[in-house]
C-alpha cells in the first residue's frame, strides 16, 4: 500500500464581500457572538452551520480576552471540520477597547492564522484530511478593514514560519541548513544575507561561538541579515540565539531536560522570520539580524568546564558550565553589532529555565537599563499579545558573575537568580548602545489553554514587528 505524502500547512485564503446575501454556498459556517458563557456549533435550517461564540458581556472583553476568543473561533471550526468561515466584521466592533477598525482586523487575522496552524510536515494525513480552515470570508466594505486583514495575514504567516523553523528536528535543522533557509527565504527580497563560517569567525576572533560549536561535527554559521530601506538612518539590530540542538555539552542535560532542545534556536527563528516579514511589509526601516548558529554537543573536542575563552570583544569568559552556552555565543554577536552603530540592539534567546521558574509560561522576561525602553516593550507586548515582564538589572548583580581566572564567569556564584545573572553577563558586552534582552524560555512552547497547537509559540515575532513599526 502506498504511503500518503506527509502534510504541509497552508495559510488561509481571505475573501471580502459587502453583504451576507452575496454568499451562496452551503458549505460554510457563520460566526456569531453571543452574551452566553458557552460556545457551540449549530446546524441551521438552510443547511449552513453557525459557530455561536459565547463571550459574555462584550464590555468585559479586554485585549487579552479578545485575542483568546478570536483563536477559539478557529479552534471550534477545526474540531468540527469546518473549512470555510464567514465573519461579519461589524460584530467585532468594540469601541471600549479604543482600537481602530484596522487594528482589530489585523489582530483577528494574526490570531486566526496562528490558531489554524499545526506542525504536520512529518505526519501522515488522516483519511478525511486535515481539519484546517481553508477560507475566511469577511463581510465588510471598509478599506481599512481589508488592509488590516491583509497585513495581519502576512504577520500571522510570519509567526507560523518561525514556528516551523523552531519545531523542526535538530537532526534536520542544523546550523548549515538554518543558514540555507535564510538564503532561500531572502530570494526575491531586498534582504542581503551573508554567512560566516569557521574561517571567518577565526579571523574575527569569535572565541565564544567557536568554543560552543567545537564538540559538534557541524560547522558553526554566523548568519547576517541586512534590510536597509531608510537611507542613512541608524539600524535596529536584532540578535537571535541559534543553538539548533543543545545537549548541554560535557555538562550533559538529563533526558527529560534534553527533550525539546531542538527549539533552542527559537530566538534565531524569530529574528529570521521578523526580518523577512519587515521586507514583505515594506517597512521604511534599517534592520540588521544576527544569528550565531551552533550545535552544543559532547565529544572529545568539546569545550570544557574550566576553559577560559577569549571573545571578539577581548573580554575573557571563564566556563563553569558548558550548558550555559547561549550567553557565550551571544557575547560575540553583541560585540559584532557595534560595527553598525545601532540605535537599538535587542537580543532574543531561550536563555534560562530560571526565567520560566520566575514567570511561568505566560510572559517572556525582559531586561534593560532604560526605564523608557522597559515601558515601551511592556506596552508593545500588551498590544501584540507577546507579553513581557521586567526583571532587575541592577549594578549589584555584576559581582555575581565575576570570574576567578577570567573576566566573567558564564554562571552565577549561586543557583539563585539565574535569569538575572545571565542577563547581567550579556550586559557586559552591550554597554555601548541602547539594549534590551528578551529571555523567551517561558514562551518557547505554547500553553494548553491558549488555543495554539503544541510546539513552538512563535514568540516574540509579533512584538518585534510592533517594535520595528513604532521605534
Amino acid at each position: 500500500m502506498k504511503r500518503k505524502a506527509a502534510g504541509n500547512y497552508k495559510a488561509m485564503k481571505i475573501k471580502f464581500v459587502e453583504a451576507v446575501h452575496e454568499i451562496k454556498s452551503r458549505d460554510i459556517a457563520f460566526v456569531s457572538l453571543t452574551s452566553k458563557k458557552d460556545s457551540e456549533v449549530l446546524v441551521l435550517p438552510e443547511g449552513h452551520k453557525s459557530i455561536s461564540l459565547g463571550i459574555g458581556n462584550k464590555k468585559d472583553i479586554n485585549r487579552r480576552r479578545f485575542i483568546l476568543q478570536s483563536r477559539k473561533i478557529i479552534s471550534l471550526a477545526k474540531q468540527n471540520k469546518i473549512r470555510r468561515l464567514v465573519i461579519n466584521f461589524s460584530d467585532f466592533d468594540m469601541p471600549h477597547l479604543k482600537i481602530s477598525a484596522g487594528e482589530i482586523a489585523e489582530t483577528l487575522a494574526i490570531n486566526f492564522e496562528m490558531a489554524n496552524f499545526e506542525f504536520i510536515l512529518y505526519k501522515t494525513p488522516p483519511d478525511d484530511g486535515w481539519g484546517f480552515v481553508d477560507e475566511l470570508i469577511i463581510v465588510s466594505s471598509d478599506n481599512e478593514v481589508k488592509r488590516g486583514f491583509r497585513k495581519g495575514g502576512i504577520i500571522g504567516e510570519g509567526v507560523n514560519d518561525c514556528r516551523i523553523l523552531a519545531n523542526s528536528p535538530g537532526g534536520i535543522m542544523t546550523p548549515r541548513i538554518l543558514a540555507k533557509k535564510a538564503i532561500d527565504s531572502a530570494k526575491n527580497t531586498p534582504v542581503k544575507v551573508s554567512i560566516l563560517g569557521t574561517k571567518e569567525l577565526q579571523k574575527l576572533k569569535m572565541g565564544g561561538v567557536l568554543a560552543v560549536s567545537s564538540g559538534s561535527q557541524e560547522e558553526p554559521k554566523f548568519i547576517v541579515l541586512e534590510y536597509f530601506a531608510a537611507g542613512k538612518e541608524k539600524p535596529i539590530v536584532l540578535i537571535g540565539k541559534g543553538v539548533t540542538f543543545d545537549s548541554g555539552g560535557l555538562n550533559l542535560k538529563p533526558t527529560d531536560s534534553m527533550n525539546g532542545m531542538h527549539t533552542d534556536m527559537s530566538g534565531g527563528a524569530s529574528v529570521l522570520s521578523t526580518i523577512m516579514m519587515a521586507a514583505k511589509l515594506k517597512l521604511k526601516k534599517n534592520i540588521v539580524g544576527l544569528i550565531p548558529a551552533v550545535e552544543n554537543m559532547p565529544s572529545g573536542s568539546s569545550y570544557r568546564p574550566g576553559d577560559i575563552l577569549k571573545t571578539m570583544s577581548g573580554k575573557t569568559i571563564e566556563v563553569l558550565n558548558t550548558d550555559a552556552e547561549g550567553r557565550i555565543i551571544l557575547s560575540d554577536a553583541l560585540t559584532y553589532a557595534k560595527k553598525y552603530n545601532p540605535k537599538l540592539v535587542v537580543d532574543i534567546a531561550t536563555l534560562t529555565g530560571a526565567a520560566m521558574i520566575a514567570l511561568g509560561q505566560r510572559a517572556s522576561a525582559i531586561f534593560t537599563k532604560s526605564d523608557k525602553l522597559e515601558q515601551q516593550f511592556r506596552d508593545l507586548g500588551e498590544k501584540s499579545g507577546d507579553y513581557v515582564w521586567p526583571l532587575p538589572l541592577w549594578d549589584e548583580y555584576e559581582a555575581d558573575i565575576q570570574g576567578t581566572f577570567g573576566d566573567i564567569a558564564n554562571t552565577g556564584k549561586t543557583r539563585y537568580g539565574g535569569a538575572i545573572t545571565a542577563a547581567m553577563f550579556l550586559y557586559q558586552f552591550a554597554k555601548d548602545y541602547p539594549w534590551v534582552h528578551i529571555d523567551i524560555a517561558p514562551r518557547m512552547t505554547a500553553v494548553d489553554d491558549e488555543f495554539l497547537a503544541k510546539g513552538a509559540s512563535g514568540a516574540p515575532v509579533r512584538l518585534l514587528i510592533k517594535l520595528l513599526e513604532s521605534f
